[in-house]
């Protein structure tokens, strides 16, 4: 019988790369037509913009755009159906947006080339309004000059530029207008809150006057006495603001009053938001421009027992509390949520079902498929994922999805090797629903484990909180508690435990490899390995956020030279992988290249992989391929089997 991670496999790396259309966003219009955002790896990662009318037929609209913006980096909300027809977006080769009247017609550039970035648009008066981001004054990891701003469809603003209308707090998100069209909202907050941490509500008056549109009384309607998150904000058709709140302890959807008093709409102890990461988030939409019509689509947790079976999407009468319950197949959203005319808009999934953006009615459940991500596999080689929870350290309970190593051919009734997956953020959450990249592991013989550590957002404000001055510590316990129950539980044989991660969840991976001997083999994706150099040399968007998570500067600085997984290299004695894109503004390549340094003098195996163009996470084809190759061969090699098919990776 050929050894666990051995494993014949018909899933592929590439695959994976060719199953990896990576879906951002979705709108739906009143007569059923659909229009989403997908990533393509087969074309350098491009965001492509469809849209499937309500026969079925799809196109295309700026096949010679990517439209991606970088505003805060991560971007987001980067392009919009326009009212009477056509789309604006962005393009990332210049962050200039234009708008496009009707497929295959010639983009009209909307603002100058002259430095700034735009996200989240809205429709109003003739144009659009957007974040704006300037990058003219100061250079990156500096804080940034933004605001919101008009933007006419006409071409007007490509020279003269856009209107501004308000700046105010260091960042600005998620404007959104009234059905009447004459008031606004948005979020705003400083450094060093997150907006998961801390935001303000704001809100303002438009119009449009005979010099240009204009927005006056701009004021704070909710949260400037209390400290909670407010995301998600929007109208409901009679013009009553709503907005996601966590004041509870829990993200809500609420109400707002006139005096910015909040009333939940659907009071639960489960979550119905999301972190803004990117723009454009949100988890609720209402489902007509009736004012009589008091329907919401909601996104909400399904339990309030951790989130043990994922997400539902539901609807909600707002002015009762009623729950109409539609009986849907998937137990994961992207945090994106359109309706119109009773349809709803998803990109949702489920652990038999890849990615896909669909129609709901939401009359009847009623579901219909506009694009899949790729076709899933055989289900015999699907792995059916376990809940878990973990006791940690402390007292603390950490939630856990595992998927077993699943064949047909090949039962695994005993001890098999392990991989923990560390998601990023740290503020994130991995659901539990198919991946490519998770069968590519369980269908060779490798077990793998999501780790939903103290930190994760899913599971209420306290949980989130838990990580605060505590990043690299309580992490690294919650998954060297996983690790160490897999081998306490006979799932995973004694030195056959590894962990990978990116980004955030890559300092996890060093950190624990430093920190602990819970693991034997560990994969850093563009992982931090300095605090400190991450301090002084991130984006603006998250220049400040380590003040929570680690301490603010210079005061801590004692911290930070302690939790750094770089000062602590000779407290590791395994194997690493480090991949690493070589244009990343988040975490820059110096900071694996530095850990490579550190691993090479202290002569432990290692590899460092740079892929050229890539920036912060990997969006072409063959460099996907690459990466989950590299990885397995070294996992092949850490722990004593051969995999088939898979080039051999280069240990120094």
């Amino acid at each position: 019988m050929d050894s666990h991670g051995a494993w014949t496999s018909p899933v592929r790396a590439a695959d994976v790369a060719a199953a990896g259309l990576r879906f951002s966003g979705v709108a739906v219009e009143a007569d059923g037509a659909l229009w989403w955002a997908e990533g393509r790896p087969d074309e350098g990662g491009r965001v492509a913009v469809l849209r499937r009318g309500p026969e079925g037929e799809i196109e295309e609209f700026a096949p010679d755009l990517d439209a991606r913006t970088r505003a805060h980096e991560y971007g987001g909300g980067s392009w919009l159906p326009v009212p009477g027809g056509g789309l604006v977006l962005a393009s990332v080769a210049d962050q200039r947006w234009f708008h496009v009247p009707a497929p295959g017609a010639e983009p009209r550039a909307l603002v100058p080339d002259d430095g700034v970035r735009y996200a989240d648009p809205v429709p109003w008066g003739g144009g659009v309004l957007l974040v704006a981001e300037d990058h003219r004054a100061t250079g990156r990891g500096g804080a940034l000059r933004r605001s919101l701003v008009h933007v006419r469809l006409d071409g007007a603003g490509a020279t003269a530029g856009p209107t501004e209308l308000f700046t105010g707090p260091g960042f600005l998100a998620a404007p959104r207008v009234s059905p009447d069209g004459r008031r606004l909202v948005w979020t705003g907050w400083d450094h060093p809150d997150m907006p998961w941490q801390r935001t303000l509500l704001w809100t303002g008056e438009l119009a449009a006057g005979p010099d240009g549109p204009r927005l006056g009384g701009a004021r704070v309607l909710a949260g400037a006495d209390t400290r909670e998150s407010l995301v998600h904000p929007g109208f409901a058709p009679d013009g009553t603001v709503l907005v996601v709140s966590d004041r509870s302890g829990f993200w809500n959807l609420c109400e707002v009053g006139a005096d910015g008093a909040l009333r939940a709409v659907l009071p639960e102890d489960a979550e119905q938001g999301f972190p803004p990461w990117t723009f454009a988030t949100t988890s609720w939409a209402a489902l007509g421009d009736d004012p009589d019509d008091d329907r919401i689509a909601l996104l909400h947790a399904a339990s309030g027992d951790a989130g043990a079976v994922g997400h539902r999407l539901d609807v909600v009468h707002r002015r009762s509390g009623r729950l109409d319950v539609l009986d849907l197949p998937f137990t994961a959203y992207l945090p994106a949520v359109s309706a119109a005319g009773g349809w709803i808009g998803a990109v949702a999934a489920s652990p038999e079902l890849s990615a896909r953006v669909v129609r709901v009615a939401a009359a009847d459940g009623t579901v219909r498929t506009a694009r899949t991500a790729g076709p899933s596999p055989d289900p015999a080689y699907l792995p059916v994922p376990e809940f878990c929870t973990v006791p940690g350290e402390r007292g603390r309970s950490v939630h856990a999805y595992r998927y077993p190593p699943t064949h047909p051919d090949h039962p695994c009734d005993g001890p098999a090797p392990h991989v923990l997956f560390v998601h990023g953020g740290p503020t994130a959450q991995s659901l539990a629903a198919y991946s490519p990249e998770v069968a590519f592991f369980t269908s060779r013989g490798i077990g793998v484990v999501d780790v939903q550590y103290g930190g994760s957002t899913g599971y209420g404000r306290a949980y989130r909180e838990a990580l605060d001055g505590n990043w690299g510590i309580v992490d690294v316990e919650d998954c060297a508690a996983v690790a160490r129950h897999l081998v306490a539980q006979g799932l995973a044989a004694p030195g056959e435990v590894g962990i990978r991660g990116g980004s955030a969840g890559g300092f996890t991976v060093l950190a624990a490899l430093t920190g602990t001997d819970a693991f034997t083999a560990g994969t850093s994706y563009y992982g931090v390995a300095d605090l400190r150099a991450l301090a002084e040399d991130t984006h603006d968007f998250e220049s400040r956020y380590l003040d929570s998570l680690v301490g603010p500067l210079p005061a801590a600085a004692d911290v930070y030279a302690e939790r750094a997984p770089l000062h602590h290299v000779d407290g590791l004695s395994c194997p690493v992988l480090l991949l690493q894109g070589a244009d990343d503004p988040v975490v820059p390549r110096r900071q694996a290249e530095a850990f490579a340094d550190a691993l090479h003098r202290k002569g432990l195996p290692h590899a460092l992989v740079v892929f050229p163009g890539e920036q912060h996470g990997f969006r072409r084809a063959e460099n996907i391929v690459a990466s989950l190759e590299a990885e397995l061969s070294f996992y092949g090699q850490v722990w004593g089997f051969d995999p088939p098919g898979v080039p051999r990776l280069s240990l120094r």
